[in-house]
């Protein structure tokens, strides 16, 4: 078995949706998207309910695609993410995993969960955690503390601000921004500086795999 970084996710309070198939559908395509945009060693797919999970080689790229599925989802839907670093196995035919990496994800989804639920935490939704005994990955306390700074950013921006972010992360320009949301390029500077935009996404960039940088 292989080491690799495994994500769960799932949509917050979905419950209370009032369309389930328009989250599932928007889901389905959002997953897609994001799919394109990160390499994947198992794409994102829904695997029950409202939950979702892939693989990737890297740490950095399951911490990427959490964050550009959250900013397409947003302001509709809020989602949670765990990220894992250990050892998985394919159970059967039909592609079912198992082993040390998806424990630590879905112990990592549930300390986010927890976290929520905390006045001081209540606006994050990713954490991280490595299997017992597993080689490689990352620091846990690094990764941690750059989530908890990245979610506390993300999860106070405005509808407007997420809808620039969006694009910022999909290598838009400012000036292809203000046009497609109806506003000045300088309003579209000034939202990048405001709210500390540009920080996200060099963070974000960061994180890429070297050839993609």
């Amino acid at each position: 078995m292989t080491a690799v970084a495994t994500l769960i996710g799932d949509i917050v309070g979905s419950r209370a949706s009032q369309d389930r198939g328009d989250l599932h559908q928007r889901l389905g395509s959002v997953l897609a998207e994001v799919n394109d945009m990160v390499s994947p060693v198992r794409r994102l797919w829904i695997t029950a309910g409202d939950e979702y999970q892939g693989t990737f080689a890297t740490v950095g790229e399951a911490v990427r695609a959490t964050l550009l599925v959250r900013v397409r989802l947003w302001p509709t839907y809020d989602v949670r993410h765990g990220i894992g670093w250990g050892e998985t196995t394919v159970l059967d035919e039909a592609g079912i995993e198992d082993g040390p990496g998806w424990w630590a994800a879905r112990a990592a989804i549930d300390a986010a969960e927890r976290a929520a639920d905390t006045p001081a935490q209540r606006w994050l939704r990713t954490a991280y955690v490595v299997a017992d005994g597993a080689v490689g990955g990352a620091d846990p306390a690094l990764v941690n503390a750059g989530l908890v700074l990245r979610d506390e950013r993300v999860s106070g921006l405005s509808e407007r601000s997420v809808s620039v972010l969006r694009g910022l992360l999909s290598h838009e320009t400012q000036r292809d921004l203000a046009e497609a949301l109806g506003i000045s390029a300088s309003a579209v500077s000034q939202r990048v500086r405001a709210d500390g935009l540009a920080a996200i996404v060099a963070a974000h960039d960061l994180l890429a795999p070297e050839g993609d940088r």
